[in-house]
């Protein structure tokens, strides 16, 4: 070996071994002190949170209850106040003015036409005319066309006056100003008046019934309604807020159900209730449906097996003219029609539907409407109802 090379390798085991010896030999630290633990703190076991898995449990059984509220009151509807509706007597006075207005066209045309100081051929048939388009009717317009010339002759000259009460005569020949219009509806002693009300769909048939119901109460007499009219739900709602403004009892009965059952029912209820009168509202009618026809004089012959009908009032309506006379006669061949009650006569210049229907019938008109107020039906006075037509 290279004695360089000895020299080298001694001189690096010399120094591992120095430095060997020199960790041995060094002088030793302090130790660090051990880590301080915090001190224990025990907390109350009531405060001590359960263990994970019961908290978790507890949430999923745990029900948050709903927050406390006031339970709301449930609104209370009062009963409406019961009116105390004017008598009927004095009404169709009250109401002159207007009925004097719509039928301007009738009793002021025919005036002015007979005042002429030529009355010829063409002022006849003018006066002819009058009387159809107010739906006098055409034989009615022929004998009061034939009674007028032949008067007229005998005068010969004539005095506005004159021609006034000329023409006053001969309308209330024509409307017959001796007939019975006497509404009956007296109790007969412990069983109340029965008044069957019955007419066309549209004539104003479940508000003259209340109008009537309106109109006896305030005569001093107890009613009870039957709303028979059971297949439109609206006839008995509309029957039930009449008879309660006048207190006034209702017997209804399920929609769709058998009208003459509800009829018998009224009249039972106002024989109970020893009613003065019972008031029975029944469906309207076409004219043209005979099966719906004879379940009309179904509901009559149920009626007659607890109570007489004292009334079978038929309803029309003053503006349908001519037509409304043909129901007159298909009603009066299913139920016998004691009386008619005449609407809308305020606002048309047809009421000489009056005379046709009358002379075709001989059926009176008892009651006429003249208007839309609670009021406004009225008992027929003829003579009212000229001087109306003709003016002061």
């Amino acid at each position: 070996m290279e004695p360089i090379g000895i020299i080298a390798i001694a001189v690096a085991i010399l120094v591992l071994a120095a430095g060997s010896m020199f960790l041995l030999l060094r002088p030793r630290g302090k130790a660090a002190p051990p880590p301080v633990e915090p001190p224990e703190v025990r907390i109350p076991e009531e405060t001590q949170a359960p263990p994970r898995g019961a908290v978790e449990d507890q949430e999923a059984t745990t029900t948050i209850p709903p927050p406390r509220t006031t339970p709301a009151e449930p609104m209370v509807v009062p009963p409406p106040a019961v009116e105390i509706p004017p008598p009927s007597a004095g009404r169709m006075v009250r109401l002159r003015a207007r009925l004097a207005r719509s039928q301007n066209t009738l009793g002021k045309g025919l005036l002015d036409l007979l005042s002429r100081d030529r009355l010829d051929d063409d002022t006849w048939d003018e006066i002819e005319e009058t009387l159809i388009t107010a739906d006098v009717g055409i034989a009615p317009t022929q004998a009061m066309v034939q009674d007028l010339r032949t008067q007229v002759k005998v005068l010969g000259s004539r005095t506005p006056d004159e021609v006034r009460a000329l023409l006053r005569k001969e309308l209330l020949i024509q409307i017959g100003a001796d007939l019975d219009r006497t509404l009956h509806v007296q109790p007969h002693g412990e069983r109340p008046a029965v008044v069957l009300v019955v007419g066309v769909n549209g004539t104003g048939k479940t508000t003259t019934t209340g109008k009537l119901a309106r109109s006896l109460v305030g005569d001093g007499r107890s009613v009870v309604l039957g709303a028979a009219d059971t297949f439109r739900a609206a006839a008995a709602d509309q029957l039930q807020t009449w008879g309660d403004r006048v207190g006034a009892e209702v017997v209804r009965g399920p929609e769709g159900g058998d009208p003459a059952s509800v009829a018998f029912d009224a009249v039972a209820k106002g024989t109970a209730d020893k009613a003065d009168v019972v008031i029975v509202d029944t469906a309207g009618r076409l004219h043209t449906k005979t099966g719906l026809m004879d379940e009309l004089g179904k509901v009559k012959r149920v009626i007659e097996k607890k109570a007489t009908v004292d009334e079978v009032l038929l309803v029309l309506d003053a503006t349908t003219g001519q037509n409304g006379m043909r129901q007159a006669q298909v009603f009066a061949e299913v139920v016998d029609v004691t009386g008619i009650a005449l609407t809308k006569l305020d606002g048309t210049a047809k009421g000489g539907i009056i005379i046709s229907v009358q002379r075709e019938l001989g059926v009176p008109v008892k009651l006429v409407g003249l208007g839309e107020g609670p009021d406004d039906l009225a008992p027929f006075d003829p003579e009212v109802f000229v001087d109306a037509l003709l003016g002061d």
